[in-house]
């Protein structure tokens, strides 16, 4: 009889769904929020060079670009598979390598031969410097894909609104090529003053954003969750922000090394259309639109739904209900509220994780799986089972 690997062995023990273990990414520009549920004592574990954690990615195979002293395997999923008293972890990267289709379906791993995408936890005290992220086209030239995101704001991560609960989004109408080339020019000098070129709108909890490639954005202090395509590529436009100065050199992080210096090759990352549209907040704002009519003991919305590279939806299973979900994609999932059981596991949401801790709230689920249908049951006669499903691109079940 053949051996099983490990890679198999976890996905015929989860019945097609995979656990999980939490990833957690420091950035050494952020001040953490405080909102993702690490233990007070953990955000800075990693020591204060690297700056404090104030992010957790959710079904990663991307590494997490975070300079020289980037940990090994950083920003990468961990699968979580217990044998007996033994527990081996298995790069999420390392499985789909091996598993392909057998666990993302012939559509994405014929067309992408990886998972595209990724989520992550954003959750920073404070506003982020006004930035941008590169087009399939600029992101090829230091060897990078471009990246599309999108935002959603958990009521569940959002106690607070943290210093600056506004996003700057876009270039205000009017505005020339000029003076934000001016600003760029002037990055080492102090405040290079772009966000006066902008408008911000105040963050809603439970609404959300499309932020396309070349749409310049400065996100706000709420806690979110961000689909996003799988890379990590950026460069940051503005030089001060909460009083902190940015280095330069995350300026030009996402330039080629002979482009170095070249403002006007900065001035090329910009989709300007899309920033000067006079109709940004009605293009890019993203309510929560129903996914499923008169379904009963459950609703579900669609979440993040302007993109071709990704979408998400929220899962809400009420009080005792037991449900039977079917996607026709495979898809990472996020606990956000509740208990109760799903397929063969236990499903959770905790309060409190220790740094390296195991939990139950995370799970990536085949296509197999989900076009099956997986049964959740909530435990609960009170609680809400919430969560949040993102897929990879092209979701054959959005039709808005």
């Amino acid at each position: 009889m053949e051996k099983l690997s490990l890679a198999e062995k976890a996905l015929e023990q989860g019945k097609g769904i995979l656990r999980l273990a939490p990833t957690w990414v420091p950035r050494s520009f952020c001040v953490p929020g405080r909102r993702i549920k690490l233990h007070p004592d953990d955000y800075y574990v990693l020591g204060g060079e690297r700056g404090g954690i104030d992010e957790r990615w959710l079904s990663s195979t991307t590494p997490a670009k975070n300079g020289p002293l980037t940990g090994e395997n950083e920003g990468l999923s961990q699968i979580v598979y217990n044998d007996g008293s033994t527990t081996h972890q298995i790069l999420l990267k390392d499985a789909i390598d091996e598993l392909k289709d057998k666990l993302l379906g012939k559509r994405i791993w014929d067309t992408y031969q990886a998972w595209p995408m990724y989520s992550k936890f954003f959750d920073n005290m404070g506003p982020l410097p006004h930035h941008i992220h590169h087009n399939d086209e600029k992101a090829a030239l230091i060897g990078q894909a471009g990246k599309p995101e999108a935002y959603y704001f958990p009521p569940q991560l959002n106690n607070h609104g943290g210093d600056f609960p506004y996003t700057f989004m876009g270039i205000a109408p009017g505005t020339t090529r000029e003076q934000i080339k001016e600003c760029l020019m002037n990055f080492s000098k102090g405040d290079n003053k772009i966000t006066n070129y902008s408008q911000a709108y105040r963050l809603e909890p439970g609404t959300g954003w499309d932020v396309p490639p070349g749409l310049l954005h400065a996100p706000g202090s709420l806690c979110t969750y961000e689909p996003q395509k799988a890379s990590d590529v950026f460069a940051m436009y503005q030089s001060l922000v909460n009083e902190a100065i940015i280095p330069e050199n995350l300026l030009w992080q996402g330039t080629p090394a002979e482009s170095i210096g070249d403002y006007d090759a900065l001035l090329d990352v910009i989709d300007w259309e899309l920033n000067v549209d006079p109709m940004l907040f009605q293009n890019r704002f993203m309510p929560p639109v129903p996914a499923v009519t008169n379904a009963k003991g459950y609703t579900e919305n669609w979440i993040c739904y302007k993109s071709a590279d990704f979408s998400a939806k929220e899962l809400t299973v009420e009080p005792g209900a037991t449900v039977v979900i079917k996607d026709s994609a495979a898809y990472g999932l996020i606990m956000m509220q509740g208990r109760g059981t799903m397929g063969v596991w236990e499903i959770e949401t905790p309060a409190l994780i220790r740094y390296g801790q195991f939990t139950n709230d995370e799970f990536f689920v085949s296509e197999a799986a989900a076009v099956a249908g997986v049964t959740i049951t909530n435990a609960s006669t009170t609680d809400p089972i919430v969560m949040l499903k993102h897929f990879g691109p092209g979701n054959p079940d959005i039709k808005l």
